[in-house]
């Protein structure tokens, strides 16, 4: 009763108010359609959804990001892993995609070439609508990625850029327990400490010679695209203190294209041999005079050094040289000797299999020889590694080892030029980022 009251109590609303509220709210209505009109992006049907060739034609559709950005109706995406042994073929029946799209594919001889090898572990981005195909991405390289899309004409291939920024960055650390705790505390990837190793192994012997109190600064590149770091790049200059030596190393790329590293002086940061055949891995026994063999139970001279290591593990040649044997001696079970002139010989010993080189065959420092294994007297896997000089037995880990050639005296101002603005970062106080750049 008391609502009806009230609207009597208001009185009748004139003709000329409802005629300018009438008038007010259409005009409010056409603003809103044209607002809409303005601003809404017309959409295809989903039976017309397909990849445009022209971007002036449907933007929307330019790239598979673009679609992967919208929720088209129906539209799937699937990221999927490769799998040892697989193939497109196996992956199109295991998502169910229709083999005619894959035979319409590799049909197209630029994309046949990037997508018949596949590497496990990669990605491959596929988009799908009900088993038919809209498009498929695979990263072929650091900076380039193929995208296969749909168009009203067929499928169609692109290889898309895909910029990289390389930041300069240094890394400093000090080892506490182990190299790669303070690396990957300094913010290295293993990866890089492993690198890292390779420019020093001719100096250092990083599985028996590490320890606590040995530092290290590494100035290197941290690779970022679309503003996300995804790798580490080259290490541009080292730093590394060992057992109160201190060693320098800095990259330096010569007019023939190929990067090798200097000391600041210009000489040769490698030398002609290896310390050790092996990647950074543990030693599990020492050059000794005296050791308990673990089999014969006897105390003898134990004139190498062992290191542990998996089955199959490759064994490198220690320097440049001609193997002068290979094949089974004794306690030594597979083995192959090396002799590089000079006086210097190698013996590689208990080895699992050869890698396929004949006695006489010439090698260079770094050449597979080999694989590790548990041949002739042996407890397990393991290479048993000696070095002679002059035909006596000799600590690997400790004999001086000749210098390789040093840097081109013609390149020497251009060396010192390059090098400069690297080796004065390694003597910042702080860590810093400083330059960018694009990586091609």
């Amino acid at each position: 009763m008391a609502p009806v009251l009230a609207q009597k109590a208001r009185g009748p609303v004139p003709g000329a108010q409802r005629v300018v509220r009438l008038l007010a709210c259409l005009l409010v209505s056409a603003a809103a359609l044209q607002a809409a009109r303005e601003t809404t992006l017309h959409m295809p049907q989903p039976g017309q959804m397909r990849f445009a060739v022209h971007e002036e034609a449907a933007p929307i559709a330019a790239s598979l990001a673009d679609l992967r950005s919208l929720a088209l109706p129906g539209l799937a995406t699937i990221d999927v892993i490769v799998q040892r042994n697989d193939t497109l073929d196996h992956i199109f029946r295991r998502l169910q995609l229709k083999l005619r799209d894959l035979a319409d594919i590799r049909a197209l001889a630029d994309a046949r070439a990037l997508l018949d090898h596949l590497r496990p572990g990669e990605q491959l981005t596929f988009m799908h609508r009900d088993g038919d195909l809209i498009g498929l991405a695979r990263q072929v390289s650091l900076t380039q990625e193929l995208e296969v899309r749909r168009t009203d004409a067929g499928f169609e291939a692109q290889l898309r850029d895909r910029p990289v920024q390389a930041q300069t960055t240094v890394a400093r650390g000090v080892i506490d327990s182990s190299l790669f705790e303070a690396a990957n505390a300094a913010g290295l990837a293993d990866a890089t400490v492993l690198k890292v190793a390779k420019i020093f192994a001719t100096n250092i012997d990083f599985m028996l010679g590490l320890r606590a109190g040995d530092q290290f600064e590494v100035e290197y590149e941290r690779l970022n695209q679309s503003g996300q770091y995804v790798r580490d790049g080259e290490v541009l200059a080292a730093r590394f203190v060992n057992q109160g030596h201190e060693y320098v190393a800095v990259r330096y790329v010569g007019p023939d294209g190929v990067a090798r590293y200097f000391a600041p002086d210009g000489r040769s940061i490698e030398k002609e041999f290896l310390r050790a055949p092996l990647e950074f891995r543990r030693v599990s026994s020492s050059f000794s005079h005296a050791r308990l063999h673990p089999i014969l139970n006897t105390i003898r001279a134990h004139e190498g050094t062992d290191y542990a290591a998996p089955l199959g593990t490759q064994v490198y040649a220690a320097g440049d040289g001609r193997i002068r044997f290979r094949g089974q001696k004794g306690g030594y079970g597979n083995v192959v000797e090396i002799d590089h002139g000079g006086g210097f010989v190698t013996v590689y010993g208990h080895l699992s299999r050869f890698a396929a080189l004949k006695p006489g065959t010439r090698v260079t420092r770094g050449q597979t020889i080999g694989y590790v294994g548990m041949t002739g007297l042996a407890t397990g896997p393991h290479l048993h590694y000696e070095f002679h000089v002059d035909g006596r037995f000799v600590d690997p880990q400790k004999v001086r080892l000749p210098d390789a050639r040093p840097i081109d005296p013609g390149l020497r101002a251009d060396f010192e030029r390059a090098s400069a603005p690297l080796l004065q970062q390694l003597h910042i106080s702080a860590p810093l980022r400083v330059a960018s750049r694009s990586v091609p």
